[in-house]
């Protein structure tokens, strides 16, 4: 019988020598989470790279998918030394972060009670414990590249879990959440659900995005993160505001942060796709972006090649 330190299946990637083996790592509340392992080859220990994207959902099968369809920034990273892979976890809860408060555990007749349910970056704190243990992973050298929500969950789990991380890359954050921005007229609720609809929003100046911040909170958040942090921007991005005060805030908290904005069509332009299944082929300016990204976890995260 397998363990869940072991992979439940390897599949080859299209066009390249390394392979994707697929693991399960238990989350917070005992259930599983998916996620991939590639390695620079089969012998050594490497730094690891958790790469994200957007809210949540899906399983193994979209996996699978943004392996076969987005893996040129993987070989990129493997060519420069890097373990890495992408990872699945719960479906985004409308400001969980905000209403839940810190994860707290307790007992209850003879097993575990907790004051909320496991979110969505809980799955990634849960995956990078797990991803840790392997024998070819640098335990101490975990990097994390998020984009869009993602980038944000980066946030959210560098301020609650500070420690786990070496490296993060925040490629257009949409960081309303955790800025506890008021939105009430630029973020209309969906009668239907309930929820907000945030999709069409303008918030590209950053002063008036700080305008709307809840400040206190937004630093008190802020205060914990001990990781530095590359906040990405997109040029002309709807939420380009968000994006450029989350910057100014670190900086402003002593942080260590850069920043850097690239002119793109498409968002989540860190991550080139391939509709086709063949391999993608970045544009110059996502070249650029992913040197660049490159050069940050270099700089922090030091793998031996």
């Amino acid at each position: 019988m397998k363990t869940t330190d072991e992979p439940i299946f390897v599949e080859d990637v299209e066009g390249s020598a390394r392979p994707a083996a697929y693991y399960l790592a238990e989350s917070r509340d005992g259930l599983y989470v998916p996620y991939l392992l590639r390695t620079p080859a089969d012998e050594g220990r490497f730094p690891f790279v958790f790469l994200a994207y957007g809210n949540g959902g899906g399983g193994i099968g979209w996996l699978r998918e943004w392996t076969r369809t987005r893996s040129s920034i993987m070989e990129r990273l493997l060519a420069a030394g890097y373990a890495c892979g992408w990872g699945r976890y719960r479906t985004e809860v409308d400001l969980g972060f905000n209403r839940g408060g810190p994860l707290m555990v307790d007992a209850r007749q003879g097993m575990e009670v907790m004051n909320r349910s496991p979110l969505e970056f809980e799955d990634e704190l849960a995956i990078l414990r797990h991803v840790a243990r392997h024998p070819q992973v640098d335990a101490g050298n975990l990097g994390h590249v998020g984009v869009s929500h993602a980038g944000e969950m980066l946030f959210k789990l560098a301020s609650r879990y500070p420690g786990i991380l070496r490296a993060g890359v925040a490629s257009e954050p949409a960081n309303h959440e955790f800025l506890d921005l008021r939105m009430s007229d630029a973020a209309p609720v969906n009668p239907e659900t309930g929820l907000r609809d945030i999709e069409e929003m303008q918030m590209r100046d950053p002063a008036w995005v700080r305008s709307r911040t809840n400040l206190p909170v937004a630093r008190e958040r802020i205060a914990p993160i001990d990781v530095p942090i590359l906040v990405m921007g997109r040029d002309g991005d709807h939420l380009q505001g968000i994006f450029r005060l989350s910057y100014e805030l670190l900086r402003e908290s002593g942080k260590e942060a850069s920043w850097v904005t690239w002119d793109h069509p498409l968002h989540g332009y860190l991550f080139p796709a391939s509709s086709d299944g063949a391999t993608a082929r970045p544009d110059q300016v996502q070249e650029d972006a992913i040197d660049g990204v490159i050069a940050f976890l270099d700089r922090h995260m030091n793998p031996r090649r």
